[in-house]
């Protein structure tokens, strides 16, 4: 039997980047509000793999239920930041409120294809104890989708590719 790869019309598979910065870093995809506006926040965060070493060639893209998206590749040091606003509560199918979140897309040479997660924030604590999805992970690793901070001074959400500590991502 013939490989996928021997067969016209298809594409094998590779892993994403490092095509990113060339083509996909541009400074104002990291603004989804301005600085500064009613209601800006600013959410940052470093990408690390599994050994904890900065990934300097990922992207972060950010999309939230209010349709603001934002977009920042990794520097040297895997650090990224988006200026947004905090989502409102969205709903799911039945009506249940979900927690204020951002989605969140990890693309980064090695992946096969992006990893998605949430981040929370850690002051809607009590709309956090009640969200479907932060309900459906085991409560010891919920914090990796929780991020730090407050409106005021940012937000931190850090993103661990692998290794203790690793980041939730979701099947989608």
């Amino acid at each position: 039997m013939a490989e996928a790869t021997d067969r016209p019309g298809l594409t094998p598979s590779q892993t994403v980047g490092p095509f990113l910065h060339l083509a996909l870093d541009v400074p104002g995809d990291r603004v989804a509000v301005e600085p500064g506006s009613d209601g800006s926040i600013v959410v940052r965060g470093r990408v690390t793999d599994g050994n904890g070493d900065p990934v300097p060639d990922g992207l972060v893209e950010t999309w939230q239920i209010d349709g603001r998206f934002a977009r920042c590749a990794t520097d040297a040091r895997g650090e990224w930041v988006v200026h947004t606003a905090k989502p409102p509560a969205a709903p799911t199918r039945d009506g249940t409120l979900q927690a204020p979140h951002l989605c969140v897309s990890v693309f980064a040479r090695g992946l096969l294809d992006r990893v998605v997660t949430r981040c929370y924030f850690d002051d809607e604590a009590d709309a956090n104890d009640v969200d479907p999805a932060l309900a459906a992970i085991v409560e010891d690793r919920r914090h990796t989708l929780v991020a730090g901070g407050s409106a005021v001074d940012g937000y931190r959400f850090d993103i661990r590719l692998q290794g203790d500590d690793e980041t939730v991502f979701f099947d989608i």
